[in-house]
């Protein structure tokens, strides 16, 4: 049995103050590594805040993007050589004149991955990413990072797992939202954080909502899923936790009920992996009946659209 310890945290970020959640950041990286933690996940710009970008304008988000070799990161990376752990940790970035949701990765031999996020709905200003973004660890396994919607669409999981990710690393600021479907989540009053939270956090639009999709990710492409979310108050919105992992069966190995800042640690057996499920299937695959995935249909909507449509979807058919 091949053991890593992991450890993925929710917390709630203080909004445009980088120096404060940096703070968090090295506080429960201490404690999760303290409890044996070789990898640590932090939740979708952690470092910022998340739901009140929205309301910036452009300018302004431009003045709190840093690049990845900024002050921010550059901080994170010498906490991670200083732990000899990894710390992955969402910021917004600035780059080539653009901005994205990013995800950096520091590990304690100095790498450092960046993964944009693949499907950015937060401002018209804040570019999508466009590569995916699977990398060696310095433990013996590869490991790959999607963010937040990125998990939803199943193609990206799947092509996760095939460059060889065997660990997927998904930091969230979810739950609580305004799903445009009937049956989708929707938004938990603001006055529930003031009562007890907990039996809202763990139903319909939390825990129970992550339930009806995030093992399936997990189970089949035969992964291990580090999920990470923000917890309370964010601008208008709840965020509800729920911290867990979930091994290549999409069993839920440590997880958190607690409505609040948490630190959930898990060992992975990496033995799992060759022998479960879905590296089986991976492995039955029919790719020459796959070319319908990659023709454009016609009726693809960006990440904004996407999101805040209120239209019902009626897709055409793609040509034969």
């Amino acid at each position: 049995m091949r053991l890593f310890r992991t450890a993925t945290v929710q917390f709630q970020a203080v909004p445009d103050q980088p120096a404060q959640n940096l703070a968090t950041v090295e506080r429960l990286a201490r404690q999760a590594v303290a409890e044996g933690a070789r990898l640590v996940v932090f939740p979708e710009l952690c470092l910022l805040g998340y739901w009140h970008l929205r309301r910036h304008t452009a300018a302004r988000l431009a003045e709190l993007a840093q690049p990845v070799d900024g002050p921010l990161i550059r901080q994170v990376l010498a906490l991670a050589k200083d732990l000899d752990a990894g710390l992955g940790v969402g910021f917004l970035e600035a780059a080539g004149g653009q901005l994205f949701n990013a995800y950096a990765v520091c590990l304690p031999n100095g790498e450092v991955h960046v993964h944009r996020k693949l499907h950015a709905f937060e401002h018209e200003a804040i570019a999508s990413g466009s590569s995916y973004t699977v990398f060696e660890t310095p433990w013996g396994f590869r490991a790959g990072v999607l963010i937040c919607w990125d998990n939803n669409l199943v193609e990206n999981v799947r092509i996760t797992a095939l460059l060889g990710a065997t660990v997927l690393l998904a930091p969230h600021q979810t739950g609580g939202t305004n799903s445009r479907s009937p049956h989708g989540m929707k938004p938990i009053p603001l006055s529930v954080w003031d009562g007890d939270p907990t039996e809202a956090f763990n139903g319909p639009n939390g825990r129970e909502w992550l339930l009806r999709w995030l093992p399936a990710r997990a189970h089949d492409n035969g992964i291990f899923v580090v999920f990470s979310n923000g917890v309370g108050p964010d601008d208008d919105e709840l965020r509800t936790g729920n911290a867990m992992v979930l091994d290549p069966y999409g069993r839920i190995i440590a997880e958190t009920p607690v409505p609040a800042e948490a630190v959930v640690t898990a060992d992975l057996d990496l033995d799992l992996v060759p022998l479960s499920t879905g590296q089986r299937w991976i492995r039955g695959r029919r790719p020459d009946l796959y070319a319908p995935l990659t023709v454009v249909s016609g009726d693809e909507l960006d990440a904004r659209a996407t999101r805040f449509s209120p239209d019902p979807v009626e897709r055409n058919a793609p040509p034969s």
